[in-house]
């Protein structure tokens, strides 16, 4: 790899300070040196080296998605979802990961995936060069329960192939499913501790019983995994946190207890609220038959409030909230993903300054590459995104391609 030196840049470097004026040089995939301008600054070697002039742009560093699904294909259900063959949909997933690159989220946290393998072999290719895309951490299907959100089978067709996620009932069964999506090599065990309105689970419900998710715990550090959780009832909030779950997704019905649990251990968990799903649930899947007063009847007005009043709690108990809306749905398709980040503006009072960081600084434990990723600094992961415009005027402007 060729190296690169970024010219006449305004860098916002992920430390939490103003952007300054600057040089950033690039050898091989790491930051070599920041030079910021101005009298006395030691100059930069250019010999042999390509040289990019940003005139001014807003250089930062890329973007971490802490809530992905490359296999949600667009579409209103996880029926329609699951139904694509398996040939169709590796080859969806590799243009949804060229697209996240293309958007500026060079870092992306599997959330779940539609087939056993889709994420891993994703993972892998783009490991190898195969295929364009962003790092990525691949997780596997979603562990539900009979009857439970990612059951899709039907009393005529129980067998596993026609469920969206991995079933499983009792302990035994829930270590036998970790140690094969270990086998299969995934980073992460997803688990739906909550229900999901949507499929006439109401969210604020909760269906593992403490042995089972203890065990789905207890497994994946065997096999050196991490635990996400879809978790927005309080109890599997609770028990994310009792259990030692890592990631929980949504969090939404969080009481004055979960609030102290989470911010007793701030910085042991990652939370991603999935604000987009839950706002265009309420307001912008009319087309697809979920009017708002049919989102309001399932309860996703009632949750919206809740899911907002929580993440500003929990952001004044400082605790961090990342990007991730649950991306892949028809009324939320990928590529939009950078619309939490207005959102998170919007309806949690962060300041343009404060999402910025939740979207690279904060991401960067996330992916397992603390003081690696997320910041423009010597010696860190050149991965950087280079702006037309100013996020920190205008958070909306990291929408554009």
């Amino acid at each position: 790899m060729a190296d690169v030196l970024i010219t006449n840049a305004r860098i916002f470097d992920g430390s939490g300070d103003q952007p300054f004026n600057g040089d950033v040089l690039v050898q091989g995939n790491r930051i070599a040196r920041v030079q910021r301008s101005g009298w006395g600054s030691r100059s930069v070697p250019t010999i042999g080296v390509a040289t990019v002039d940003a005139a001014g742009a807003f250089l930062m560093p890329g973007m971490v998605e802490a809530h992905t699904h490359f296999s949600w294909n667009d579409q209103p259900g996880l029926d329609a979802i699951q139904r694509m063959p398996p040939e169709e949909h590796i080859l969806w997933c590799a243009g949804v990961a060229k697209t996240y690159l293309d958007m500026g989220w060079t870092s992306c946290v599997g959330a779940a995936a539609a087939k056993p393998r889709l994420d891993v072999v994703i993972r892998n290719a783009i490991n190898d060069g195969t295929i364009i895309g962003p790092r990525y951490l691949a997780a596997s299907q979603e562990i539900t329960v009979p009857g439970g959100l990612g059951d899709t089978t039907q009393p005529h067709l129980p067998q596993p192939e026609f469920a969206f996620g991995a079933v499983v009932s009792g302990s035994e069964e829930m270590r036998r499913c970790v140690r094969m999506f270990a086998k299969y090599g995934v980073d992460t065990l997803k688990i739906n501790l909550s229900g999901e309105s949507i499929t006439g689970m109401p969210s604020a419900m909760s269906q593992f019983t403490e042995a089972e998710v203890a065990t789905c715990v207890e497994e994946a550090k065997a096999w050196g995994k991490r635990v996400a959780a879809h978790a927005r009832s309080c109890h599997s909030i609770k028990q994310c946190v009792r259990l030692g779950i890592e990631v929980i997704y949504h969090a939404s019905y969080a009481d004055e207890e979960a609030l102290d649990l989470l911010e007793s251990s701030k910085r042991q968990h990652f939370i991603a609220p999935g604000l987009a799903w839950l706002i265009n649930t309420c307001h912008h899947a009319s087309q697809w038959g979920i009017t708002p007063e049919v989102a309001r009847k399932m309860g996703y007005f009632e949750e919206l409030e809740a899911a907002i009043e929580s993440m500003k709690a929990l952001r004044r108990r400082d605790v961090r909230i990342l990007p991730g809306g649950d991306y892949g749905f028809a009324w939320t398709p990928h590529g939009t993903n950078a619309k939490d980040l207005e959102y998170f503006v919007k309806y949690l009072g962060m300041s343009t300054m404060e999402a910025l960081l939740s979207a690279t600084a904060w991401g960067a434990p996330m992916m397992k590459l603390r003081d690696q990723l997320g910041k423009i600094q010597d010696g860190y992961l050149a991965d950087l995104l280079l702006v037309d415009g100013d996020p920190l005027a205008d958070i909306t402007v990291l929408q554009d391609e």
